[in-house]
């Protein structure tokens, strides 16, 4: 039981809807983008996170999902064709308004995890939550402390997913390593 508590707040805490924010915010700062890019870069990753989030609440509402996790595999796709929308929508409009393409790459990148997960769709549930937080790790980028820590969040979050059942080992290794490789491709369009 109390593995399980523990497991819920590490889905929590490293839930890609809280995690991507701050790290976001984080890897504008650590790449000296000004104080407005900043918080246009933060904003735009809430307000995905919010639509995100608004869209699962009305369709469990609605009882076309049965749970906010969107667990069945309809209910996946068609969060992921909304999230990847969202993410390039979001880029755009911060590549436009923040006239930062460091900042756009870094939510385009992110949509293409979200895109891996559509790709694996008929032969895993690729975890999210995994690749995210690798992902999140891998902008952190070159502050090491910060992404050893991030990193170890993101280990801790494929045990949580693990532990409540809600993927294979096979489904977290992988998300962990789309969130790298997603990474890998940010930090080299960065530099």
């Amino acid at each position: 039981m109390r593995s399980t508590t523990t497991a819920r707040v590490l889905s929590l805490v490293g839930h890609p809807a809280l995690l991507m924010p701050v790290a976001v915010t984080l890897a504008a700062r650590l790449r000296g983008s000004p104080a407005r890019d900043t918080w246009l870069a933060a904003a735009a990753a809430v307000a995905v996170a919010l639509l995100v989030g608004l869209y699962s609440l009305r369709q469990v509402r609605a009882r076309r999902w049965l749970h906010m996790d969107a667990s069945q595999p309809a209910e996946r796709l068609h969060l992921n064709l909304l999230l990847v929308g969202a993410l390039l929508a979001a880029a755009a409009a911060l590549g436009l308004g923040a006239r930062s393409l460091v900042l756009a790459a870094g939510l385009a990148s992110s949509a293409l995890i979200v895109l891996a997960a559509l790709a694996l769709r008929r032969r895993m549930k690729l975890s999210l939550h995994c690749a995210f937080a690798s992902y999140a790790a891998a902008l952190l980028w070159p502050v090491l402390p910060a992404v050893a820590g991030v990193a170890l969040l993101a280990l801790a979050v494929g045990w949580s997913r693990l532990q409540l059942r809600r993927h294979t080992p096979r489904e977290v290794v992988v998300g962990l390593g789309v969130g790298a490789l997603a990474g890998l491709a940010f930090n080299l369009l960065a530099t």
